[in-house]
């Protein structure tokens, strides 16, 4: 019978990702006693690894990899499976100097022929020299890598069987620790380029920022290829010799609850979740309360909150829910970041909650100005969460589209620099340049600061402009998923050009009904609410449920739905349904 690594550490000192390289951080944490468990989708621990014998394991394994000819600095794709062994080849990549390149795993796709084109894309992209992959997976890797002068395409068990080469080579602090491809990566993939020295710097910002002390225990559902998930949650933790208690990504939405029980049964003080999965737990919860487990989580110390636009009546509606089972609303911890700085940009101080600034929608989109507006429940205002604080060693600054530096308030480009920015994009060095400007990490993302405080309003190159006039799509997702019936990732919003150039906003929503008055009565609804709320006169087309994409993170892949349903893939339900309403 397992049993789970502890909480505590003994006798060793907590340090706080102080170290050189990612190899010097586990082989300090291997000196203790702590690691990472897994958990089933209904609770049960089926595996433990603790630092100490994952840093043995790790090492076994990149003799292997050097014995099978893969050089120092070379690329190797793991699919990052949440389990131990993507961990013991990530790791075994940093033994031997290779650089590990975390890939997706099939659940994140919905086809086949997608999902194959994507990792494809990654392994040749990256120059990947090998592919190691868990045996379920094998016939997805092995049809991507098809043709591909590879050294091996296997699973740990394959690696293992290789032979051996007896001298280590980890890489130094300058050097690429690891390429992290962004979320939504597909035809033309931007693998993020970190070194050593690039992670330290953020784990132990991260780390500093939320208060982590002895007597700290993660809990994780979140993808290790996605960077919430491998930095956030793996490594920085490690770095920290923190233990981690993980639920599989592929379970969470349809178990969801067993999160919370783990946190609950394990006394988990911090996890963190994109908004949707706090309203899934919510709603679960709601639905299920004579069955739902017992809670108690009065432990959870940091209820991170990233990886997509906050939404405070989300968060709000889950702490109704689960405050009388010890959840603490100043818990909540909202947070900003980004693959290209590694992950962590700027972290709430820990116990104040969420800071709500509501602000006129007319300021923000005609003068981008945050003025403060009553939040009196009219429509003319919008609630925003702040993101909170720059991380320690790092600075931000809000720039208007002539580098103009902007005042408190003012809405402009989010521009980041200090020691997390990533080297570039591997081997891209025109979209490099595009985005690194004398140092400084233009984010693409839009903000302003509130005091000290960062607040983000949305991404530049996804704002509508109709008739002049600045729209945020998520202001009109918003509006459609809290309508009766709908639900966060319903809509997609943004805007086609016309034959004459101009732009036409347009909205997808996920429908459920069958019949044709069901969805009649949707479309008319769903369009005098945008009218009402927004005041756009929008296109609705109604596509099936589970059709909008998602990133890595779960959260909508915007560029994806335009390009899907421009591309066909994406189809409409029958086009007379809703042509008649938009003619």
């Amino acid at each position: 019978m397992f049993q789970a690594t502890p909480t505590d550490n003994g006798a060793l000192p907590k340090r706080l990702a102080d170290f050189s390289t990612l190899p010097e951080a586990l082989d300090y944490a291997a000196r203790g006693e702590t690691g990472f468990n897994f958990y089933t989708a209904r609770g049960k621990l089926t595996a433990v690894l603790p630092f100490s014998e994952l840093s043995a394991q790790a090492k076994t394994a990149a003799h292997h990899i050097l014995g099978s000819g893969v050089n120092p600095g070379d690329r190797v794709a793991l699919l990052a499976e949440t389990a131990p062994a993507f961990l013991i080849a990530f790791f075994a990549c940093q033994y031997a100097g290779a650089i590990p390149v975390p890939m997706p795993t099939p659940v994140a796709f919905g086809r086949r022929d997608s999902y194959v084109g994507q990792i494809r894309n990654q392994i040749t992209s990256s120059d990947a020299v090998m592919v190691i992959a868990p045996s379920d997976f094998l016939p997805f890797v092995k049809e991507a890598a098809d043709h591909l002068d590879l050294l091996m395409v296997g699973n740990l068990d394959d690696l293992i069987s290789q032979p051996t080469k007896p001298a280590l080579s980890p890489g130094g602090p300058s050097d690429l620790c690891y390429i992290q491809y962004s979320s939504g990566s597909t035809r033309f993939p931007k693998g993020v380029a970190v070194t050593h020295t690039n992670l330290m710097a953020n784990c132990a910002a991260m780390n500093k920022a939320v208060g982590n002390a002895p007597g700290e225990r993660g809990v994780s559902w979140l993808p290790f290829y996605h960077d919430m998930g491998l930095v956030g949650f793996m490594i920085g933790c490690l770095t920290s010799q923190t233990t981690v208690d993980y639920l599989p990504t592929e379970e969470f939405a349809r178990r969801p609850l067993t999160w919370l029980r783990i946190i609950s049964e394990n006394s988990g003080t911090m996890s963190y979740s994109p908004s949707f999965g706090y309203e899934l737990c919510a709603r679960r919860f709601g639905s299920a309360s004579a069955t739902a487990p017992d809670l108690d989580l009065s432990s959870w110390r940091i209820a991170g909150i990233g990886g997509e636009m906050i939404k405070p009546k989300v968060m709000q509606a889950f702490a109704e829910v689960f405050t009388p089972h010890g959840f603490s609303e100043p818990a909540f911890n909202a947070s900003y970041g980004l693959a290209e700085c590694v992950v962590g940009v700027c972290f709430s101080a820990p116990g104040t909650g969420m800071i709500l600034d509501h602000i006129s929608k007319q300021e923000l989109g005609d003068n981008h100005i945050a003025v403060p507006v009553a939040d009196d429940e009219t429509g003319i205002g919008r609630t925003f969460v702040a993101c909170g604080l720059v991380i320690e060693g790092h600075t931000v600054e809000i720039r208007d589209d002539d580098s103009k530096v902007l005042a408190d308030r003012e809405v402009g480009k989010v521009f980041v620099s200090g020691p997390s920015i990533m080297q570039g994009y591997y081997g891209d060095p025109d979209a490099t340049a595009e985005c690194i400007i004398d140092g400084w990490l233009d984010t693409g993302d839009l903000g302003y600061f509130l005091g000290d405080q960062l607040v983000i309003v949305g991404r530049a190159k996804d704002m509508m402009i109709v008739n002049g006039r600045n729209y945020w799509p998520q202001d009109i997702e918003w509006t459609v998923e809290h309508m009766d019936g709908m639900r966060s990732g319903d809509a997609a919003a943004f805007t086609l050009e016309r034959d004459d150039g101009s732009e036409q906003p347009t909205i997808l929503v996920q429908c459920r009904p069958s019949d044709p008055e069901s969805r009649n009565k949707i479309l008319a609804n769903v369009r005098a609410r945008v009218q009402g709320q927004v005041g756009l006169a929008c296109d609705v087309v109604l596509v099936p449920p589970r059709t909008l994409p998602k990133t890595s993170s779960g959260k909508l892949a915007r560029g994806k739905a335009k390009a899907g349903f421009l591309s066909g893939e994406i189809e409409p339900f029958p086009a007379s349904a809703w042509r008649r309403l938009v003619e």
